[in-house]
């Protein structure tokens, strides 16, 4: 992912004007919620440690690059574990390109466990991981891939505990769970080089006129000091799941996680799904704009590795999903 241009976003918001993407929810608005007292609430069941042991796992594959043994593996993986839950598990293959600007092969993980259900909610992350560590320190260090802890396999474990809990307790809710593919190739100046997958399927879902009353991104969501502020487009576009998700946040205790305050307009995953299919969608993201970048010290470098990834902090975004999806939704 990386930081959408102004008038991009601008353009965004011209393009999805008629599309009615805020639409309707038992969420209050953000002016009415945000001074309103945050009463206790009791969460939603989230494994936290289980979702750190599949973070443990992706990372152990190593980097899991474009025509990688470890993004063969870890896809895999991913559709096994889906599989043994009970999920409709459909495979997108797509042809994309690399950071190198070589042809890749993609795959889009799709999941659910109630295919012909009409009222659905949308769950999503990537899985891939970036081919170079642009912005790390060392010179020799740039060119190697990185293991992607926070940066892809975060987003990955949260989704599979997710799913792996409503497998235990359904809540009779229409989820699809998707894990897109070739998301971390791109290259600075060229914003359609990165999030392949979600471009691909949202011009192309795996069932024709899919559609979703809500979507959900999970973007680098396991790192220690995590800080999620209110992304541009998901509060310009679902702003009710937003001033959901972060209330909900409140009144679990994660309010110094959830930032109640402007973020920044992103390029990623939930753009496409925003401008391709209309599906108002939010972007959790570790983004704080005070930071010098903005993203953690360990973004695409090789500090993202298990070092830098936090159980409290994959505990906090679970919680939250899971308790909002239960309550709020």
């Amino acid at each position: 992912m990386k930081l959408l241009k102004p008038f991009l976003c601008s353009s965004l918001a011209l393009i999805l004007l008629g599309l009615g993407a805020c639409g309707g929810s038992r969420a209050q608005s953000q002016e009415q919620t945000e001074s309103q007292p945050s009463p206790e609430r009791k969460a939603a069941p989230f494994s936290a440690d289980s979702a750190y042991s599949y973070v443990v796992a992706q990372v152990q594959m190593g980097p899991r690059t474009p025509g990688s043994e470890a993004h063969t593996r870890c896809a895999r993986w991913i559709e096994d574990k889906l599989r043994s839950w009970g999920y409709t598990v459909t495979l997108q293959r797509f042809e994309g390109k690399d950071y190198y600007g070589k042809v890749a092969e993609g795959t889009n993980i799709i999941a659910t466990l109630q295919p012909e259900a009409k009222d659905r909610l949308l769950l999503m992350a990537h899985w891939d991981t970036r081919q170079v560590a642009d912005q790390d320190a060392s010179s020799s260090a740039q060119s190697q891939p990185i293991l992607g802890a926070d940066d892809g396999a975060s987003g990955v474990a949260v989704l599979l505990e997710l799913a792996r809990q409503e497998a235990l307790q359904p809540s009779g809710k229409a989820l699809d769970f998707v894990f897109f593919d070739l998301e971390d190739g791109g290259r600075g100046g060229d914003d359609d080089s990165w999030c392949l997958g979600a471009q691909h399927w949202a011009k192309q879902p795996h069932h024709a006129g899919y559609t979703a009353r809500y979507g959900i991104l999970l973007d680098m969501v396991g790192a220690q000091g995590a800080r999620f502020y209110w992304e541009t487009a998901s509060k310009q576009f679902a702003r009710p799941l937003l001033s959901a998700l972060w209330q909900t946040a409140a009144q679990l205790g994660w309010g110094s996680y959830f930032v109640q305050a402007e973020g920044s307009a992103m390029t990623d995953d939930h753009i496409p799904v925003i401008r391709e299919l209309g599906i108002p969608s939010v972007d959790i993201i570790n983004y704080d704009p005070t930071r010098p970048t903005g993203f953690g010290s360990h973004w695409h470098t090789q500090q993202d590795d298990l070092n830098i990834i936090s159980i409290e902090t994959l505990r906090t975004v679970g919680e939250t999903v899971a308790t909002t999806l239960r309550d709020e939704l």
